[in-house]
Parts: structure tokens; C-alpha cells; sequence
């Protein structure tokens, strides 16, 4: 009878430009240890982040697994990945829609009996060994060579939980060079933690991998290590993790969208026209086509309900309601022109473009209270999905003043942006209260 062997599979792939230049890297651990018993990485060419991520998980099944060739039904997989669609996917609580995917899911499916893999969704914090691999593997392929064991430094990153303890016996195949590579970086690595402050600061920047136009790329960045307190710039700033990123996606036109009427939360509620009904299918395209996305949160009104639901439909995803998503309620102005606000209410009109505290004529919402739920809910989703994609289907206002605050521009700056229908904004936000607005009005996926 075969004794029963364990291993965790830490797998990550990432693409710097989504579809880009892209990779993957994946380590075998000794669960009792936290010893790396394999490595392995390579450059894949151009693809996108979730087939890069794919492959990653091909490799360090198929590293497990010849670890212990004669262990069979024995050997127990513990994977753990920070893809939460190849996690949820791999479990089979998400349908695979993508035609990419299904062949990839279907080889990672049939390298182990179903019932010897377990997954689990990770922050990309404590995935930092297999980023490091995903990330050399792409710089060697930015300098026109592939990933090589020998030359690797990612163990030197291994989270500290992970430092070995006694050596256990080498499993794998005689001469098996990822194996002994990991095996003697982390023995340095162990070495390495007496090693002074300043000389283990030098060592951090001079391994930095970064991109030849300067800094890493938002598709997948180049791990930043440790360096004190947190900086503004692209210096050597502390690893924060993935930040929460909120793609805000205004919802399709109506028919008040394209003659320019206050359509809030207060009037008629309207639902998508022919034409919204096909930016949402774009969009839901455009999403499907990134792979990126893990949840979807909508507001309340039908337009963005009607909006999300494409999305989520394409995605395999629930949509969850969010109220403070809400566009503002323009009171009396609701279903008119600007021009025939300021015929009927000159003064009113007036004033509320001079003050943010000033609310809409018959009792609507001014956008100092706009900011006030948008800030309230961006605190609230930001904490939910920490490391994580979530989609926000919401409005003109909500949307403007996400990024008016992650600018911290002051609130005339809602005039001066340009939102349209179906359009897709996304910002970022890291850990030490930062934001990083990445993404303003693209249209792109509509064309």
C-alpha cells in the first residue's frame, strides 16, 4: 500500500499588458517544512494573465507529480493560487466560458485523480514565490532568453513562515536541477536573515526586476520588496500585496442618454435602449475576454442592473446590489435638459454649480452628499474585496467622484471629466491607504 505523501502547489502567471509578453512560475512545497522541493517557470510568449495563470497551475501539478511517480492515488495536491477564477474554476463552483481556458482546465484536470487536488484562493501576498518565478520568467524573456533554475532568486522571497527546518530527503528524480536550486537558495536564504540591514537593503534593489521602460507594468506588476515607510513615486516601496481594484462601468444609454436629460435616482428609472442593450454586450465581451474580473456589484437602477446582468451572464457571476451605487437624485431637474433647467430654475441652477453643497431644486441630492455615501461605500468595498477585481456597474456621479477623491482633486472637478455610456474607469487601492487611478473613460471595447 502506498504511503500517503503531501505537498502544497503555490502557481501564479501574469501578462504585462493582458494579452502581453507573459509567464508563469510554480513551486512545490513540503507542507511540514515549508522546504521548496521544486521550481519551475517559463516564458509563454504573448497570452493573457488567466492563461499564463493556467499554465502555472499545468506546471506545478505535473512538478508534484514527478516529485512521486509511484505514489499515485496517494499523493495529496494542496493548491493554492491568488487567480480566483482559476480557483473557483479548478473547483468547479465557476462555469469555464472562455474558449482559452476549457483546453487548459482540461490538461490541469487530468494530470491528478480529481479527488487528490484541494484549492485555495490566496492573497497575491502570500503568493510571492511563485510571482517572483512568473516575473523572472518574464524578464528573461524580455531579454530574449528563457527562465533558467539555476540563476533564480525567488526562494530568497519565500514568505518567512516558510523557512525550512531540517532538510527532509530529495524526492524528486536523481539530478533534479529545480529541486537542488531551490534547496541550496534556501539554505542562503536561512544564511541570509543574519545578514546586516544595509547589505540585505542593497541586495533588494539590486534584484528588482524591472521593465525596460521604467516601472512595472499594472497587468502584472514586478514584486517591489521592503523598504521602511511607505513613499510616493517609483522608488523601492514596501510590498503592499494586490491592491483592491474597483473597475467602475458606467451603465449602457438610455433613451435620455443620448439628448443629454438629468436621468437620476429620482425620475422614471429608465431601462436600456436597443443600443445600451449592445455596449453591454461589448463590455461583458470585453470582460469575458480579460478574465479579470471576480465579482460584480451593481447599483440598484434598472440601466445598471440591466448592465451588470450581461456582464455576470458572460462571466458566470452573481451580481450583488449595492445601494449607495445610486446616481444622484436630481430632485425637480429629473428628465430635463440643461438647457431647460436653467430656463425653468436659473438661480437654482446657478447655485449648484457654484457650491457642492447646494442640492438640485425640489429637494435632490447636492454632491457633498453624493460623496459622502460614494466615500462610505468605496471604504466599505475596498475592506470586502481587499486583493481583489470587483466590477462596479454605477452611474456618471459615482463614478466621477471615485476618482475625484482617489485624486484628491477638489469638487469642481466633476465638471471636468468626461464619462460616457458603457465607458470603464478603474482605480486601485493599496494597503497603506493610497490610490492609484489607472483607467478614465476608455471606450475602446466599444468600437
Amino acid at each position: 500500500m502506498s504511503v500517503a505523501r503531501q505537498v502544497v502547489v503555490e502557481a501564479d502567471g501574469g501578462s504585462r499588458g493582458n494579452p502581453g509578453p507573459a509567464g508563469y512560475g510554480a513551486v512545490v512545497i513540503d507542507p511540514a517544512t515549508g522546504e521548496p522541493l521544486a521550481e519551475a517557470a517559463e516564458y509563454i510568449g504573448v497570452a493573457t494573465n488567466n492563461v499564463a495563470e493556467y499554465r502555472g497551475l499545468i506546471a506545478g501539478l505535473t512538478a508534484a507529480k514527478a516529485l512521486f511517480p509511484d505514489a499515485g492515488e496517494a499523493l495529496r495536491v494542496h493548491v493554492r493560487m491568488d487567480s480566483k477564477l482559476v480557483v473557483e474554476q479548478m473547483s468547479g463552483r465557476w462555469k469555464i466560458k472562455h474558449p482559452d481556458m476549457k483546453p487548459l482546465a482540461a490538461r490541469a484536470a487530468a494530470i491528478l485523480p480529481p479527488s487528490s487536488v484541494t484549492y485555495e484562493w490566496i492573497p497575491r501576498a502570500q503568493n510571492k514565490h511563485a510571482d517572483r518565478l512568473a516575473n523572472e520568467a518574464m524578464d528573461a524573456g524580455r531579454d530574449g532568453r528563457q527562465w533558467e533554475a539555476s540563476a533564480s532568486t525567488a526562494a530568497l522571497d519565500a514568505p518567512s513562515a516558510r523557512t525550512p527546518g531540517t532538510p527532509s530527503p530529495v524526492q524528486g528524480p536523481v539530478g533534479d536541477q529545480a529541486a537542488g536550486a531551490a534547496r541550496a537558495r534556501a539554505a542562503l536564504a536561512a544564511a541570509r536573515g543574519a545578514a546586516a540591514p544595509a547589505a540585505d537593503a542593497l541586495f533588494s534593489l539590486a534584484e528588482e526586476p524591472v521593465e525596460s521602460g521604467g516601472e512595472p507594468t499594472d497587468a502584472h506588476p514586478a514584486p517591489q520588496q521592503s523598504a521602511g515607510t511607505p513613499q510616493t513615486g517609483w522608488g523601492a516601496a514596501p510590498d503592499l500585496g494586490a491592491p483592491a481594484t474597483l473597475v467602475l462601468l458606467r451603465h449602457g444609454e438610455t433613451a435620455l442618454t443620448p439628448e443629454k436629460r438629468f436621468s437620476g435616482s429620482g425620475g422614471t428609472d429608465p431601462e436600456l435602449s436597443a443600443v445600451g442593450r449592445g455596449q453591454a454586450e461589448r463590455a461583458a465581451g470585453h470582460f469575458a475576454a480579460l478574465g479579470t474580473v471576480q465579482e460584480i456589484v451593481s447599483s440598484p437602477l434598472r440601466r445598471c442592473r440591466e448592465t451588470a446582468a450581461a456582464v455576470a451572464a458572460r462571466l458566470g457571476l452573481d451580481v450583488r446590489i449595492d445601494e449607495s451605487l445610486r446616481e444622484t437624485d436630481f430632485g425637480a431637474w429629473e428628465g430635463l435638459t440643461f438647457g431647460e433647467v436653467r430656463e425653468r430654475y436659473g438661480d437654482d441652477l446657478t447655485a449648484w454649480l457654484a457650491s457642492p453643497d447646494t442640492a438640485p431644486t425640489g429637494g435632490g441630492e447636492s454632491f457633498a452628499q453624493v460623496a459622502e455615501r460614494v466615500a462610505a461605500a468605496r471604504d466599505r468595498l475596498v475592506a470586502r474585496y481587499a486583493g481583489r477585481t470587483v466590477l462596479l456597474v454605477t452611474h456618471v456621479t459615482p463614478i466621477k467622484t471615485f476618482v475625484r477623491l482617489a485624486l484628491g482633486a477638489p469638487p469642481e472637478a466633476l465638471f471636468r471629466m468626461e464619462l460616457s455610456a458603457a465607458s470603464i474607469s478603474t482605480v486601485a487601492y493599496y494597503a497603506d491607504g493610497n490610490a492609484s487611478v489607472r483607467l478614465l473613460n476608455d471606450t475602446s471595447h466599444l468600437r
